[in-house]
């Protein structure tokens, strides 16, 4: 099954990304070279996952592990297959968050085996504006309970004018992948958070004008 994802996400899934969206890349020094890493980007488009798995090499593939809703994305028997032995992703269960329950553990247990998590801090996606919503505070969380892991901050320009929240058909059109240097923690939640939304912000500044793809 490994074999089978990383043909599908390199032969199929890059191809399909470069087409629908250019997928310019800017930082790809920053990119983690092994795991276990946790890679922090905007969320405007189930685009998003796409791009984000196809611009690390091939190499790091089977180490790729998307965050990802239960309930939306285990809701039937294919699309649960598809999204756990092809995109990877680790199920969070959004219904128990304020439970009590450590929604957390998949994530830190997928760190623990040395994958890179790829997490939208937003916890869902904005609009095609390309604005950053409110970051929770979970990653702060992985990071204090992880600090080998390093954080790495991605802006996605573009995606939301891909393929927009509600929208079913793609519309191409360039984006440009943005990434920076590891956010290091400190020891402080809200120092953390706080710079790694100062991050954020300074990539999205640094984004250059957005083309047809």
């Amino acid at each position: 099954m490994a074999l089978i994802r990383l043909l599908l996400l390199t032969l199929f899934a890059r191809p399909l990304a470069r087409f629908m969206t250019g997928a310019d890349v800017i930082g790809a020094e920053h990119l983690p070279r092994t795991g276990p890493a946790i890679i922090a980007a905007n969320h405007n488009s189930h685009v998003d996952t796409l791009v984000l798995l196809t611009i690390f090499p091939a190499r790091l593939v089977p180490l790729l592990r998307p965050a990802a809703a239960a309930d939306y994305f285990l809701r039937g028997p294919l699309i649960s297959w598809f999204s756990r032995e092809v995109v990877g992703i680790v199920p969070v269960e959004r219904a128990l968050a304020g439970s009590g329950a450590d929604v957390l553990a998949p994530m830190r247990e997928a760190l623990a085996s040395g994958h890179i998590v790829i997490l939208f801090p937003e916890g869902t996606r904005g609009d095609a504006s390309d604005e950053m919503g409110v970051l929770k505070s979970g990653i702060a969380r992985l990071a204090q309970d992880v600090p080998n892991a390093p954080v790495i901050p991605v802006w996605i320009e573009g995606a939301g004018r891909v393929l927009p929240k509600g929208a079913g058909i793609p519309v191409p059109m360039n984006c440009t992948v943005l990434i920076g240097e590891p956010v290091p923690w400190t020891g402080d939640r809200t120092g953390f958070m706080d710079a790694l939304r100062e991050s954020l912000m300074r990539l999205k500044a640094e984004a250059p004008p957005q083309r047809w793809s």
